[in-house]
Parts: C-alpha cells; sequence; structure tokens
C-alpha cells in the first residue's frame, strides 16, 4: 500500500504514464497465462488454480507490496515443495501450508527481516534454484514424451524408471513437445516476432495443430483435468485443526523461506533494470497477505517471478498498475476463453517448464562457480545441489546454510590472533619512561579480532603458554570488536587462573559494547576498576609505575 501511495503521489498514475503500464499488464498476463497452469499442473493441482493464484497475488502484491514493478504469480520455485505436499498431505493440506506460510511471511516484513536473503550465501541459492531447475526438467518428462507406467518416490527411481520408459514414447505427443520447444526458443529470435511471447506463441500454434488433427492418445488439459471453469474463483475456507497445523509447521515454513528469498531476489532485479529502489520489509509484507489470500480462492502459494517482472520493465512498466492490469487481463481470459483451454496439449506446458527449468538452473553461473570459486564454496555448493535432487529442498537449504556457516566460523577463528606485545611493539611507549625493556614482571597480550566461542580456545592455549609467571598481565581489547559469553567466560578463567598464581591482570582498549558486557559478566569487579583502562597508555604507565620502582631486571 506504501509502494502503491508514492507512485499516486509520484505521478505514475497520471494519464501520460498510464498506457504504458496498461500496455505492460496486458502483455505480462498473457505472457502469464501458459506459465500459471503450467505451474499449476507441475505441481498436483489443476491448471485453474495457478490462473487463481496468479489473479489473487498478483493484485495483493501489487497493492501490499514493496516494489513498485513486482509480478508474483506461481513460480517454478515452488514446483518441488508444493508436488511434494500435494502428495503427501494433499491439496487442503497445501493451502493451509500456504495460509501459514503467509503468516510466517507477514511477521517477517513486520518485524523488519527482510534482509534475510543477505545470511544465504550464493553457493546454496545457485546450488538449489540448479537442483530445482534439474528436479523440474526431469519431472516434464513424462508428459513431453508420453510415458505411463512411471513409478518411485525418490528423484532417483522416477529417473530409472522414465529412463526404461522412454523406448515407449508416443510419437505424436514427442512431436508436439519438440515443436512446442522449438517455438518457445526460437520464435523470439526472429525479429518481425520478437515482441510475441514464445509461451503463449507455442500454446495457440500447438493447440490449433491438435484440434484440427485430433491426434490419439495426446493427453490435454479436457482429457486429464475435464477443462477449466468458466468462471471466478469462490471463496472457501480450508478445514483447519490445531493438529494439522501442527502437521504442516515444516512445508509452511519451507513455503515462506523459499518464498522469501524468491520473491526478495526477483525485486532485486527489478531494481537493477528499473532503476527503482524496493522496500524489502514492506515485500515480505505483500507477499503475505497474498499467500494468505490465495488460498481462500483456490490458489496455491505465490511469490515474485523474475521473468514476468523483468518482462513487466522491458514493456514500460514502473508502477504498481501493470501489476494490477495483469490480473485483471487473465480474469477477463479465464471469463471469456476458458472452454478453449480443454484441448490445450499437457506436452506444450512441458515444453514450456523445459525452458523454465533451464533459466532456472543457471548453468553458465553454476559451471563459472565451479571453476572459480574457492574449494569450500564450491562443496557447499555441490552438496546443496545434490541435497536437492535426491533428497529435499529444505533439507538442501538448512544444511547447505549450515555448512556455509560452520565455514565462516571456522574462517573468522583463523583469522583471530593472541599476541604477546614485545619491545619493538611498545618502542615509543618505553622512550617515554626513558627505558628500552619491558620489564620481564610485565607481559602484555593483544587479543585482535572478536573473541567469541570459537576463538576461546585460541586465546586459552596461549594464555596457558606464559611460561614465566609475569607479576602484571596486561591485555589489550583494542581490536575485540565483540565477545560472546562463551569469550566472557573464557576471560574470567584466565584471570582467576593469573590470579591464584599472585598475577595482576589488566585490561585496556575495549570498545563501549565490550566493556558494557565486562561489567555485566563482572570481570570488572573481578579485576578491581583500578586495573581497568579505556587506555592502553594509562595501563601500561600504571603497570610500570608499579614495577620500575622494585624491578631488578630493567636494562637502561
Amino acid at each position: 500500500m506504501i509502494v502503491l501511495l508514492e507512485s499516486i503521489k509520484s505521478g505514475q498514475f497520471a494519464p501520460k504514464n498510464i498506457l504504458h503500464n496498461i500496455t505492460s499488464g496486458i502483455i505480462v498476463g498473457v505472457v502469464a497465462l501458459p506459465l500459471a497452469m503450467a505451474f499449476a499442473i507441475a505441481s498436483g493441482v489443476k491448471p485453474e488454480q495457478g490462473l487463481y493464484t496468479a489473479i489473487i497475488a498478483g493484485i495483493a502484491v501489487s497493492i501490499f507490496g514493496g516494489s513498485k514493478v513486482q509480478i508474483a504469480g506461481p513460480t517454478g520455485a515452488f514446483i518441488v515443495i508444493l508436488s511434494g505436499i500435494v502428495q503427501q498431505y494433499g491439496v487442503s493440506g497445501l493451502q493451509i501450508a500456504t495460509m501459514m506460510a503467509g503468516v510466517i511471511l507477514f511477521l517477517l516484513g513486520i518485524s523488519k527481516l527482510g534482509s534475510i536473503i543477505h545470511f544465504i550465501p550464493k553457493p546454496v541459492i545457485i546450488g538449489f534454484t540448479s537442483g530445482i531447475g534439474v528436479t523440474i526438467w526431469v519431472g516434464q518428462w513424462k508428459d513431453f514424451f508420453g510415458l505411463s507406467g512411471i513409478t518411485g518416490a525418490h528423484f532417483h527411481e522416477k529417473l530409472f524408471s522414465l529412463i526404461k520408459a522412454l523406448p515407449h514414447l508416443q510419437l505424436a505427443t514427442t512431436g508436439l513437445a519438440l515443436l512446442s520447444l522449438a517455438i518457445v526458443i526460437f520464435i523470439p529470435k526472429i525479429p518481425k516476432l520478437s515482441k510475441i511471447p514464445g509461451p503463449l506463441m507455442a500454446l495457440v500454434v500447438v493447440t490449433l495443430i491438435q484440434y484440427f488433427c485430433q491426434f490419439d492418445n495426446v493427453r490435454t488439459i479436457g482429457s486429464a483435468f475435464g477443462g477449466i471453469p468458466q468462471g471466478l474463483p469462490t471463496f472457501a475456507l480450508p478445514p483447519m485443526t490445531i493438529s494439522t497445523m501442527l502437521t504442516l509447521i515444516g512445508p509452511a515454513f519451507a513455503i515462506a523461506m523459499l518464498g522469501a528469498i524468491e520473491s526478495l531476489l526477483s525485486a532485486v532485479v527489478a531494481d537493477g533494470m528499473a532503476g527503482t529502489k524496493h522496500d524489502s520489509n514492506q515485500e515480505l509484507i505483500g507477499q503475505g497477505i497474498a499467500n494468505l489470500l490465495s488460498p481462500l480462492f483456490g490458489g496455491i502459494a505465490a511469490t515474485g517471478a523474475i521473468a514476468r517482472t523483468a518482462t513487466n520493465i522491458r514493456n514500460g512498466g514502473n508502477s504498481p498498475i501493470s501489476g494490477i492490469v495483469h490480473a485483471i487481463t487473465l480474469t477477463v481470459i479465464l471469463l471469456v476463453l476458458a472452454p478453449l483451454a480443454t484441448t490445450i496439449p499437457l506436452a506444450t506446458l512441458s515444453a514450456i517448464l523445459f525452458v523454465v527449468a533451464w533459466n532456472m538452473s543457471e548453468a553458465g553461473h553454476f559451471i563459472k562457480l565451479i571453476k572459480c570459486a574457492p574449494r569450500a564454496d564450491v562443496v557447499i555448493l555441490l552438496l546443496t545441489f545434490c541435497l536437492t535432487v535426491f533428497a529435499d529442498l529444505v533439507v538442501a537449504v538448512n544444511i547447505g546454510v549450515i555448512i556455509a556457516i560452520l565455514h565462516f566460523v571456522r574462517r573468522m577463528a583463523s583469522s583471530v590472533e593472541v599476541k604477546p606485545n614485545v619491545d619493538t611493539d611498545l618502542s615509543q611507549e618505553l622512550q617515554r619512561h626513558g627505558i628500552e625493556h619491558l620489564p620481564r614482571e610485565l607481559a602484555v597480550y593483544a587479543l585482535e579480532g572478536p573473541f567469541f566461542f570459537a576463538a576461546a580456545e585460541t586465546f586459552e592455549h596461549v594464555m596457558t603458554r606464559i611460561q614465566d609467571d609475569p607479576k602484571i598481565l596486561i591485555l589489550r581489547l583494542k581490536w575485540v570488536p565483540f565477545m560472546d559469553i562463551t569469550g566472557l567466560q573464557t576471560l574470567e578463567d584466565i584471570i582467576r587462573r593469573f590470579q591464584k598464581k599472585n598475577t595482576q591482570v589488566v585490561i585496556s582498549g575495549a570498545n563501549p559494547r565490550v566493556t558494557y558486557k565486562l561489567k555485566k559478566a563482572k570481570i570488572i569487579s573481578l579485576i578491581g576498576e583500578q586495573n581497568f583502562y579505556l587506555q592502553f597508555d594509562d595501563a601500561l604507565d600504571a603497570s610500570l609505575n608499579t614495577l620500575i620502582p622494585t624491578s631488578n631486571n630493567l636494562q637502561q
């Protein structure tokens, strides 16, 4: 709503700007038609449910979202998750999980967690999107080649079953699929036809061929689903119980996380193309409202669609009007042309999804990462990819992120240094006191880097290796940006260990945040307020003044 109001204030609803957005919205609506049906069928629901989703989500995200040009609807990224939910919990289970995901997305938005996308490493994102692409591609072989008798619960089982069935492919179905694929790929490359969306052209041409030729054994929307109802979706609340909702927490969270990632990625791409700046928190709120409303009218999960958003921008869309017009266009098509959909071959929709799968796989980017990325990132990329394909998308993302975090923690820990400050490091400070060397009774150590659980062992190891127990030990914390409870407890243990040896521990240079934590953990009380200094020079001066009168080991 905020973006919509801003568009009105900025004059994008003026007559001179409205025409571009109406034109773009109509084009995007036409492009979305075959995609919405294809994504719905591949997700295990009826084709009209994809259209309902595109209509409801398209309006909701345009009004309540955080991007002026975002186009929302069913997407290929959801196919793997949604089809699995439908198989296990049925369509009503999918709708309940989608509504729960909408609530999660809404809460993420109002909690200002829109920057969530920045915490997921690139190898994980590329790994699971490429894995989704492969899964979609193989999943469409059945309708592309007209295969039957496909079995298997897991990817490798389905793949072996499909390969075994390939010799029995249906020639008419395969021919129509190959023609559809050629039209989708090559029509945009023909100058005079480049403005016609390839999927739409394939849908019209191949449907007409099937209508006039009536090939036997070619599955169509009519033969598989009984056609598409002519009319608007009706309001219906899915049957919800507490036990069902508890069972669907996992699937709902998966839909929400993938929806957040895809919508924010799409918004970032749109910003780069249109020169806009999206509000990530508002975008999640809009996506949440869309997913909450969509199942109430027979729809499924929706998110920002990168390809349709890009099409919107390329055709002059620069305000939420185009997204609303895109939904209105689909509504008109549903009301007027629904009976004509019965002859659409499923092979054509599979061919469209072949191209979607290729685009999702980002094969060029995937290969580039394998060639150029550090070894650890390549491992994370391949692991996420393999788990997405052979196990589960949610498992893949979770494990990929966890391993990436552990790798980051290991690298952060290895960057932490605990270094003794020797005479050469403190030459200027010593010179002020007229000495060249530190007294043997004084030891100075600097901790550089975050003092957290993974770095605590390094600090403890260095401290325990100090052989000659000094009378005073100065710990310099100037270069410590933060400390966690493990670091604080380790520091306390080390201080108590030195105090038992009658060593006076002095701390200096802590920043305000670290100082607050030291006070809260009562570490400053442990060493005494007189032994805590904000400046190292003050700590060194006090320590030297204490030692110089009694030291027998100074070298003038």
